[in-house]
């Protein structure tokens, strides 16, 4: 049993979060602002972006992780639909697993959560965003130090590092890139984002006394969607709070109190109805450490 954790009573005000989760399989059971869990449980696109495989077991050891979280929101309820695997390399049919879950999900005015797997996510979630809302402006922020917008190669296909490249193939792309490293993208990829409009925000910006520029960047991009749809790869944070990943960066942010005021300000938006974590490896986790960061980061939603 993945979810469970301290039982303080049945009265709500003892509640932690595994015990408003409800295991699910009918998306009709699905209310307006429900938030609708999906285990990404695939890092195909890991192995062929020559990355450190293991991505794919951790959606539930995230889950493990969130179990214990105090209940803040009354309101609050997660339905659970399980986990969705690759098959015999097949990522591109995963991608499309999850972007028609996702689709249904949203096409029932509930809030998607998901779980990753690799950053290859990122594609087959905004994919059911799209399906989903096929008429409305799509505004993506991805707190990365990756721009994730190689070319495919040729006889590899999609990958981990692909996603913003193929988002942007399907028409004009409203991407804010937040955490980008100089050192993990060469000038290729910062050609490529220049080229298809991509707006980022290096991680050498990222401190408290610059966040009015922070806020500035983000109300711009959330501005010129109808929705919003984020997107947060573990590997953006220093190998010492986030060992467990795919590609470990020992220059990487903290999750410190600039970090937590701009995400918040992100999470606040009433635009936001997708959100997804990407790239936890629990090989290489040390004490699950990045596995309970990247479940406080989603808890920081449910309060």
């Amino acid at each position: 049993m993945i979810w469970q954790g301290r039982f303080d009573g049945e009265d709500p005000l003892y509640h932690r979060i595994f015990q408003r989760v409800s295991l699910e399989n009918d998306y009709d059971s699905i209310s307006p602002n429900d938030f609708v869990l999906h285990g990404f449980a695939v890092d195909e696109g890991v192995r062929r972006n020559k990355g450190r495989v293991g991505a794919k077991d951790a959606p539930n050891l995230i889950r493990k992780n969130m179990s214990n979280f105090p209940v803040v929101s009354p309101e609050f309820s997660l339905k659970d639909f399980g986990n969705i695997t690759c098959e015999n390399g097949n990522l591109e049919g995963a991608q499309n697993e999850l972007a028609e879950k996702v689709a249904e999900v949203l096409k029932r005015n509930g809030i998607s959560v998901v779980l990753g797997g690799g950053h290859e996510v990122t594609f087959a979630h905004y994919s059911g965003i799209r399906k989903a809302f096929p008429g409305k402006k799509i505004g993506i922020i991805n707190i990365d130090a990756h721009f994730d917008n190689r070319e495919p190669q040729a006889g590899i296909g999609a990958s981990s590092g692909t996603g913003f490249w193929q988002i942007a193939q399907e028409g004009e792309i409203n991407s804010l890139h937040i955490g980008i490293q100089k050192n993990s993208n060469t000038l290729k990829l910062f050609d490529t984002a220049h080229q298809y409009g991509m707006k980022y925000i290096l991680a050498d910006e990222l401190f408290f006394e610059n966040l009015p520029a922070v806020y500035t960047r983000i109300d711009e991009l959330i501005s010129a969607c109808d929705v919003l749809y984020l997107t947060v790869c573990m590997d953006v944070f220093n190998v010492a709070i986030a060992p467990g990943v795919s590609a470990a960066a020992y220059n990487g942010i903290f999750a410190d109190a600039a970090f937590m005021h701009y995400f918040k300000h992100i999470l606040k938006s009433e635009k936001l109805l997708a959100f997804d974590i990407a790239e936890v490896n629990p090989v290489f986790d040390l004490n699950e450490r990045t596995a309970r960061l990247a479940a406080s980061l989603a808890n920081e939603w449910f309060i």
